[in-house]
C-alpha cells in the first residue's frame, strides 16, 4: 500500500507527518530514529497505537477511548499514522494497526514493564 501525502520543504512535519530521510522537528539528519521520535512525540500518537492494540475501532470509539480528545487532533494523528503505514482504515471506516503498527506496540512492551517497576519504586518511597 503506497502512502501519499503532501510534504513541504524545510525542517518539520508536513501535513502527513514525519518520515525517515527527511528533516523533522529537532533534527535535520533524516535518521529513522529522529523521524520516529518526532512522530511518537506528538500529542496522542502513542495513545492511538495503544488503543488500537486489541483490534479495529471506529472513529468515535477511538475518540472515546482516548478520553474524548478533539476530533481535529484525532483526525490529524490518524492521517500521520496512516501516512507512516502504522494504521490503516478499512472500507467500513474502522481503523486498525498494520503489521508495522503492531510491531510498534510489541516494541513498547519492555517500556510497559519498566513503567510498572518505576511506579512500584515510587510507591515504595511514600
Amino acid at each position: 500500500m503506497a502512502a501519499t501525502g503532501t510534504w513541504t520543504k524545510g525542517v518539520g512535519a508536513v501535513q502527513d507527518g514525519p518520515r525517515p530521510g527527511r528533516p523533522v522537528r529537532g533534527s535535520e539528519t533524516g535518521r529513522p530514529l529522529m523521524a520516529a521520535l518526532d512522530l511518537f512525540g506528538r500529542r496522542w500518537a502513542l495513545r492511538v497505537v495503544w488503543e488500537l492494540r486489541d483490534g479495529d475501532l471506529g472513529f468515535r470509539q477511538l475518540q472515546a477511548r482516548c478520553d474524548d480528545m478533539s476530533s481535529s487532533v484525532l483526525r490529524q494523528r490518524l492521517r500521520e499514522l496512516t501516512a507512516a503505514r502504522l494504521v490503516r482504515q478499512h472500507d467500513d471506516g474502522r481503523y486498525a494497526l498494520t503489521e508495522l503498527g503492531a510491531d510498534v506496540y510489541r516494541s513498547l512492551r519492555p517500556l510497559i514493564s519498566w513503567s510498572r517497576r518505576w511506579a512500584a519504586e515510587l510507591t515504595d518511597d511514600t
